[in-house]
């Protein structure tokens, strides 16, 4: 946690991996957003199904259930249009149109700035 900081938005974070979801939260709470977590899509699809103080959702592309990332990102743009989303992934790259428009994707690995920088982006209600 940041002193002095207010928490002004929830990020959901979708990763089955946990050392690296405890990376994802740490560093999204340490640059001042309150944050959520989900092990897949499913556990996610219900959190926010009961919560709906999200405003960016950041998944992993490969993940155990019924639906990996992308799937997940197009689940989500269709039942909540106003939650910005983020998908990365280390393994598998998309392709143009694969994601619904606006989605963000973005490859492992990458840079913490980087990353809070297109979650600030998103948070602002921009996708570009």
């Amino acid at each position: 946690m940041v002193w002095g900081v207010v928490y002004f938005m929830k990020v959901l974070v979708v990763e089955d991996e946990p050392i690296i979801r405890l990376g994802l939260v740490s560093s999204i709470e340490d640059a001042g957003y309150a944050v959520a977590e989900a092990s897949s899509a499913d556990e996610a699809i219900s959190f926010l199904a009961r919560d709906n103080e999200v405003r960016v959702v950041v998944t992993d592309v490969d993940m155990p259930g019924s639906m990996d990332g992308i799937r997940l990102a197009h689940y989500v743009r269709r039942r909540w249009p106003p939650i910005q989303l983020l998908v990365i992934s280390g393994k598998v790259g998309v392709v143009p149109g694969e994601l619904p428009t606006g989605v963000r994707f973005m490859s492992k690995p990458y840079q913490e700035p980087q990353l809070l920088n297109v979650i600030a982006t998103l948070s602002a209600g921009g996708a570009a």
